[in-house]
């Protein structure tokens, strides 16, 4: 109880730039929140659809892969989903690499949206802590100036400590708002991050099938070793030796 009372007398003696400072408090603390939740959600999500397709992707089994994406909502899903409709029309891996970034790119607006706003409002809540404390001061020589000389030193430390609740309860706003920033723009980057590598391993796996398949579909047999069957230079070997009988036949001498 004393301790409820105590803050209500904080609030009380900082003048009126503590209601600012609250509002930045209540305004980057629902941020904060939101932005926890959204990006657990989308980690979550990327993680289960990852786990689904690498799978597929090891085996090279596209088409069973196609099938799982068309009901993939995760931001891995949808850029899985680009780099299958490139590989449609075109086979280069940098063709599929530039469809895939842009479907990483077309992704991040939702995953980085808001958080930089924590770092504003943190700077926000200090410079009206600093702001309230300097009209607090001129507040307070202005009315010692007209005091009587005896109440002066009493008035104006008290005038001081008052103003000075406002800076004290802006840096109180903003480290958490800083900490909580460092830790979401992480949380963001380590999304980010492990999109590229997703992103890697898609390219990767793909060209590691197609190559397999293109190894399998060659014949092994069409060698100048194999019996029965003629070397690539056999007819060009039989072509010069039957012109070289017909010149030795030509200059016989008579």
């Amino acid at each position: 109880m004393e301790f409820t009372i105590q803050i209500i007398r904080f609030f009380q003696n900082g003048g009126p730039f503590m209601m600012p400072i609250s509002l930045v408090l209540a305004v980057g603390s629902a941020i904060a929140i939101e932005r926890f939740v959204h990006l657990t959600k989308i980690n979550r999500s990327n993680r289960r659809e990852f786990e689904l397709l690498v799978p597929l992707l090891r085996k090279g089994e596209l088409k069973p892969l196609q099938e799982q994406l068309k009901t993939a909502d995760s931001a891995l899903g949808h850029i899985y989903q680009e780099g299958l409709l490139r590989m449609q029309s075109t086979r280069r891996r940098q063709d599929v690499e530039y469809a895939m970034e842009e479907g990483l790119m077309e992704a991040l607006p939702a995953i980085e949206k808001r958080t930089p706003y924590l770092a504003i409002f943190a700077n926000v809540a200090t410079l009206l802590g600093l702001l309230g404390t300097i009209i607090g001061l001129i507040a307070a020589f202005t009315a010692v100036a007209n005091a009587d000389p005896a109440e002066k030193a009493n008035l104006l430390s008290q005038s001081i400590s008052i103003a000075m609740n406002t800076t004290a309860f802006g840096l109180m706003v903003a480290i958490p708002l800083l900490l909580v920033h460092a830790y979401l723009q992480g949380k963001t980057n380590a999304i980010v991050e492990n999109l590229e590598i997703a992103v890697v391993k898609f390219l990767n796996f793909t060209d590691a099938s197609r190559q397999a398949n293109v190894e399998a579909a060659t014949p092994s047999g069409l060698t100048a070793s194999n019996p029965g069957q003629a070397s690539p230079a056999g007819p060009k070997a039989r072509t010069r030796a039957a012109a070289a009988a017909r010149v030795a036949e030509n200059t016989k001498p008579v």
